[in-house]
């Protein structure tokens, strides 16, 4: 184990928190977007998105695993990483009612995103949430190697 791998694992997490704080914010945004993509020649409300991770498997992970006889594959890991953004297509458009919106169909109503603000701000505020215990490992993990140093004075 290096000297910077709690580091540089604390960092990947960092970096997909950030990544899903982003992807929120985009959500966000769009909860009124009625023009999100354009499929089959019809244009299409925003979809929501979400990020799916994954743990970071390496040979150097798996070679450890086996040097201290550990039965579980991610006891040591390497961190996280984003594997993925995906659009969440099974959760039903929001149909309203309004006739003089340019996008209404004959009925009057026009398709709006499939977001929830409300579930929105609850992953927002995990994603910040982890965001922040990460940034107080890192800190942590950098006093400690900083205490290291000032061992040998």
């Amino acid at each position: 184990m290096g000297l910077f791998t709690g580091m540089i694992t604390t960092a990947s997490a960092l970096t997909a928190q950030r990544l899903r704080m982003d992807v929120i914010s985009s959500n966000m945004a769009n909860v009124d977007t009625t023009r999100g993509k354009m499929v089959n020649g019809e244009w299409q409300p925003y979809q929501r998105k979400s990020v799916v991770m994954a743990p970071k498997g390496d040979q150097f992970s798996s070679f450890l695993n086996q040097a201290m006889n550990t039965k579980d594959n991610h006891s040591i890991g390497s961190g996280v990483k984003v594997s993925r953004i995906i659009e969440d297509d099974e959760t039903p458009f929001k149909m309203v009612y309004d006739p003089l919106h340019p996008d209404a169909n004959d009925d009057g109503y026009i398709r709006l995103p499939n977001v929830d603000p409300l579930r929105e701000m609850v992953d927002l505020i995990s994603a910040t949430r982890s965001y922040e215990a990460n940034v107080t490992v890192f800190n942590a993990n950098k006093a400690m190697l900083m205490k290291s140093l000032e061992i040998g004075k």
